[in-house]
C-alpha cells in the first residue's frame, strides 16, 4: 500500500507493507503449540494495527499474554514493518470464533444469532469440524392438551449458517 502526501511544495511517498493475517498466525500457532492456550482472532488493519485474541481451555493469564506479544514483536522486523500490538485473551462475553471455543462450551448455555436473523439460546450439546448441535427449549401445545409443555429440541447449524454465538451468562 502507498501514500502520497503534498508537503511544502514537496510530494512526498510513503510505502506501507501491510502484514499478512497468515504470517501472524503462523507465528501465534507455533508459539502456542506447547501451552493451553490456543489462538482464537487475529485481525490487521490496512495501517498494520494488529490484534491477537487468545483463549484457553483453562485461564489465559496476562503473563501468558504478555509471553505472547514479545513472542511475535521478537519475530517481526519493525525496519521492514511499522505496526502496533494488541494481545488480548478471549472475555467472557467474547463472540465464539472458532470450533475449539464451542467444543470448550460444550454443557453451557449459548445464545446464537443465524444469518437469517433467528436469534436462538440453548445448551450446546456437540461441535465437530463443520458443524455445532443446539438443544432448544420450545413451549407446545400437544394436541387434546389444555396446558403448553416444555420440549427440547436439537437444531444443528454448520458455522457458516451463524452470524455470531457467544456464551450466555444468566444470573437466576
Amino acid at each position: 500500500m502507498w501514500q502520497i502526501q503534498e508537503e511544502g511544495g514537496f510530494t512526498l511517498f510513503f510505502v506501507y507493507f501491510m502484514i499478512e493475517i497468515q504470517h501472524i498466525e503462523d507465528i501465534v500457532n507455533s508459539y502456542l503449540e506447547c501451552t493451553n492456550c490456543f489462538l482464537a482472532e487475529v485481525k490487521v488493519t490496512p495501517d498494520n494495527a494488529v490484534t491477537v485474541e487468545i483463549d484457553s481451555d483453562d485461564v489465559v493469564s496476562i503473563d501468558d499474554c504478555a509471553a505472547l506479544s514479545r513472542h511475535i514483536e521478537s519475530q517481526l522486523n519493525r525496519d521492514s514493518e511499522d505496526f502496533s500490538l494488541e494481545v488480548g485473551s478471549a472475555g467472557i462475553g467474547s463472540p465464539l470464533r472458532c470450533v475449539r471455543q464451542y467444543r470448550k462450551n460444550i454443557g453451557n448455555e449459548i445464545e446464537a444469532q443465524t444469518r437469517d436473523g433467528r436469534k436462538l439460546s440453548g445448551v450446546l450439546k456437540s461441535a465437530d469440524e463443520n458443524s455445532f448441535v443446539l438443544s432448544v427449549e420450545k413451549r407446545v401445545k400437544p394436541e387434546g392438551a389444555k396446558r403448553k409443555v416444555k420440549v427440547e429440541e436439537n437444531l444443528t447449524f454448520s458455522y457458516e449458517e451463524i452470524k455470531k454465538a457467544k456464551y450466555l451468562i444468566r444470573f437466576k
